[in-house]
């Protein structure tokens, strides 16, 4: 993967990015996404945000080598402290992390959202928690999607800042929209996760030491769920 070349989880999030948006990409890494945004002119400027040295040195090289300096901001900051309010920031895409660190990114920056960007969020496990704080705070769900790359299933989550939201504990959990498209690709993630939900339950009768059973409840809670949405 380049700047040339995006992995298909990243062409699908530069899919769900509106037209000539203003972007802030979080946890950049290499700054691929922004870069192969701007080289086709989907966007109209960008900032690449990251944290740790190397990331950030890598993503200030990608910037440099495809000329793009006076488009691209590459900053070492800690989450949305990459964003200036003089950016004018109209869209956040954050990938590859797991959704509780998403989740911590959006909460802790919160005041430098001006609520009119869309999130573009695409997290490694964790999605509950995500959707929680997206209804915790008026974002409505606009698009979920689902992919399979290389073994592993991606989610990629689009969201708005629309007023209060009600989403019933399900729906956090399966995704509400990918609950009603019910795609193949989400059902095969479901009957993967049903099996190691499975496996975790025999694994915690085995147990030499009494698992706390308030953990077997929700392993079994979860299972029955998605034994539903299966049936």
């Amino acid at each position: 993967m380049n700047e040339h070349t995006l992995s298909m989880r990243l062409e699908r999030v530069a899919a769900h990015m509106p037209a000539g948006a203003r972007l802030a990409d979080i946890g950049s890494d290499h700054g691929y996404l922004p870069v192969a945004l701007m080289r086709r002119g989907a966007i109209a400027s960008a900032v690449a945000g990251e944290v740790a040295l190397t990331p950030f040195n890598a993503a200030r090289r990608t910037v440099r080598d495809n000329e793009l300096e006076q488009h691209i901001s590459v900053r070492q900051a800690n989450g949305l402290e990459a964003i200036e309010a003089a950016d004018g920031i109209t869209a956040i895409s954050i990938c590859g992390m797991g959704g509780e660190t998403i989740r911590d990114i959006l909460d802790s920056g919160k005041a430098r959202l001006n609520g009119r960007e869309r999130l573009i969020l695409q997290p490694n496990g964790g999605e509950e928690p995500l959707r929680q704080w997206l209804m915790e705070h008026d974002y409505r769900i606009l698009c979920e999607e689902l992919l399979e790359e290389n073994g592993f299933y991606y989610e990629i989550i689009v969201a708005e800042r629309a007023g209060p939201q009600v989403y019933t504990a399900r729906e956090l959990y399966f995704g509400p929209l990918q609950m009603q498209a019910r795609s193949p690709v989400f059902l095969g993630k479901w009957q993967r996760m049903l099996q190691q939900k499975q496996k975790v339950l025999t694994s915690f009768a085995r147990a030499r030491q009494a698992v706390p059973e308030v953990k077997v409840q929700e392993i079994a809670r979860q299972a029955r769920w998605i034994s539903q949405l299966l049936a």
